[in-house]
């Protein structure tokens, strides 16, 4: 998840979808309500840590937590090497994660009828414009990282929907890779407090839409997916020949890229 969090174009949603992680995800951040914080100002320490063990579930969030920042901190500088470096082979590779985790959703729902037909299409009439908007010119002080890790996180556990693309137009993407490399911790604590308040009120709406209204929800989230192509696609275009020595790499890498998504996804299917 946290690998992917840091491309823009792939959600690390769509990940905990795929390892079968995601339900339970949204559900353990969605049933932390603070109650521990009423003994804890009582000074009764007793209580705290038991409605805090019954709240918080520590044996999946502290794994789950130190993975994705692990790969944050090691992956962001080869991603954006990779990004300048090779930029058509980079984005293709993008294309093919982001059109197998459209039909990894696309399974999670039973039957194809004409309401998740139009559900897909609002999103992806939404997700294409919203791709089409130029990044917002915006500086770089603690409240507006603050703000924006609010609004990134919400993306980010969103199955299709790039936290990271959302960095991009709000003008704070590269900054928050740098912010990384070269270990700011005062932006970086800032950014997480931001998303640590974003995903739990967040969380509690997305169960709620899961339990109740998944396959449309699902049909939704594929139509965005669908819908966010555009930004590899573009750049893919952009910066390659078109001929079979340009084109024939890119393709390749493409359906590398599906192909792992597909692999891991029956592989994780299976264990479960």
């Amino acid at each position: 998840m946290g690998s992917a969090d840091i491309v823009p174009g792939v959600s690390g949603g769509t990940i905990a979808l795929i390892t079968g992680i995601y339900d339970h995800l949204i559900g353990s951040i969605s049933k932390i309500n603070f109650r521990f914080l009423k003994p804890l100002v009582k000074g009764n320490f007793k209580e705290f840590w038991s409605v805090l063990l019954d709240e918080v579930d520590f044996a999946f969030f502290i794994p789950l937590v130190l993975g994705i920042g692990i790969a944050m901190l090691t992956i962001a500088k080869v991603v954006t090497y990779c990004m300048d470096a090779y930029t058509a082979l980079t984005y293709s590779f993008f294309l093919g994660l982001i059109i197998a985790s459209a039909v990894i959703l696309f399974k999670k729902i039973d039957s194809l009828n004409i309401k998740h037909i139009a559900f897909a299409v609002i999103g992806f009439v939404l997700a294409y414009i919203f791709v089409s908007l130029n990044p917002i010119a915006t500086n770089h002080s603690l409240p507006v990282i603050f703000i924006s890790g609010l609004i990134a996180i919400c993306a980010m556990i969103l199955p299709g929907i790039s936290g990271s693309f959302l960095l991009l137009l709000l003008g704070q993407y590269e900054h928050m890779l740098n912010a990384l490399h070269n270990l700011v911790f005062s932006e970086i604590i800032v950014f997480i407090a931001g998303a640590a308040i974003g995903i739990l009120s967040f969380s509690k709406l997305l169960n709620y839409l899961i339990k109740n209204y998944k396959e449309f929800t699902m049909a939704f989230l594929i139509g965005v997916m669908l819908g966010t192509l555009k930004i590899p696609a573009l750049n893919v275009v952009s910066n390659v020949t078109f001929d079979i020595q340009g084109l024939l790499p890119c393709l390749i890498v493409a359906v590398i890229a599906f192909a792992i998504i597909i692999v891991l996804e029956r592989g994780f299917v299976k264990n479960n």
